[in-house]
């Protein structure tokens, strides 16, 4: 009796775990990719955080890589003062030891794509099981969704399972429209465009209609105020709708008509580099433009390494790490 006991223990407890573990599996992390209204997260989204500033952001933006950022904060200040120099030569495009700001906002755009390109890496080496460098379906949404069996997907189906099941429908537009050749599978280039596809134009009618969808209850190609809240809005408080009415009418709304159209939309759902570039370009010239001509001096640069590329302890290496990949990219 206390064999049969027991073994019927263990069967409920690896039943228990096996429901506690898909249901664990099924969250797709919605938070990493998109805000409470629906746009995809922005690239600046950490510079800020409660009002306190994230000097990494600023690491980030000039070395194109979260790796080469967090070996600058080991360099002694000597160090990271001879690499950063290298970098301004390469960032110098016309030679005259100054770094005004259309170069310096070419070269964060470029640090934007780098970052995008090694964040797509990382994910990619999560999700390609077999090691073969490639992504499948199959693969994706075993990594993502925990779907790895045909009782799987049969838990997602299930009604309080809607928001996993959109994710899931919209994961597989994205993909297939990724997919260029058309072989099932996705390279790492595919994967760049699928993970971060505001870097492709061709992914952007994709996502517009995928916002269309979800929000255009009146099916007129446009959002208003009401839609762009959508049902939530009714569960909310008053000072949260006058909230998202400031931004809707201030940070949406361009042309001031109450309505976003197709571009307003796309502006709002995939925040543009070209424009958190800019702001990181104001950013650093108002930290480190001492005599105001605006213009960045290297001495002016270097004054000021510990904004653009930090520096900290003593242990580093004794050789360049990917500087090299700044040439490519020129």
């Amino acid at each position: 009796m206390n064999h049969w006991s027991l073994s019927l223990g263990l069967v409920l407890g690896v039943l228990v775990l096996r429901e506690a573990t898909a249901h664990t599996h099924h969250l797709h992390n919605a938070q990493k990719e998109r805000e409470a209204d629906g746009a995809r997260t922005p690239r600046d989204h950490g510079h800020y955080t409660n009002g306190e500033h994230n000097a990494d952001f600023d690491h980030e933006a000039i070395l194109g890589s979260v790796k080469d950022a967090e070996e600058y904060d080991q360099l002694p200040a000597m160090e990271a003062k001879r690499r950063l120099e290298i970098l301004l030569v390469k960032m110098d495009r016309d030679n005259d030891k100054h770094i005004d700001r259309k170069e310096l906002h070419s070269w964060i755009l470029r640090s934007f794509r780098m970052l995008s390109e090694e964040e797509s890496s990382e994910r990619m080496d999560e999700v390609d099981e077999d090691e073969d460098g490639y992504v499948t379906w199959a693969e994706y949404i075993a990594e993502t969704y925990g779907i790895k069996e045909p009782e799987d997907q049969q838990l997602l189906d299930q009604e309080d399972q809607v928001e996993e099941q959109r994710l899931l429908r919209e994961d597989r537009q994205l993909f297939n429209a990724a997919d260029k050749n058309i072989d099932g599978r996705l390279d790492d280039m595919e994967f760049l465009a699928f993970s971060h596809p505001e870097e492709s134009p061709d992914m952007l009618p994709i996502i517009l209609q995928q916002t269309l969808e979800e929000k255009d209850a009146n099916n007129d190609g446009l959002i208003d105020f009401q839609e762009y809240i959508g049902d939530k809005g009714k569960e909310q408080d008053r000072e949260w709708l006058l909230t998202e009415k400031d931004k809707f009418d201030n940070d949406h709304d361009k042309d001031g008509n109450g309505i976003l159209d197709r571009n307003e939309i796309l502006a709002w759902v995939v925040p543009t580099n070209e424009d958190i570039a800019e702001d990181e370009v104001d950013h650093l010239f108002a930290a480190a433009d001492d005599d105001n001509d605006d213009l960045l001096s290297f001495l002016e640069i270097l004054d000021h390494h510990d904004v653009f590329v930090g520096s900290e302890a003593t242990d580093y290496g004794d050789h360049l790490h990917n500087l090299d990949r700044f040439d490519d990219e020129l």
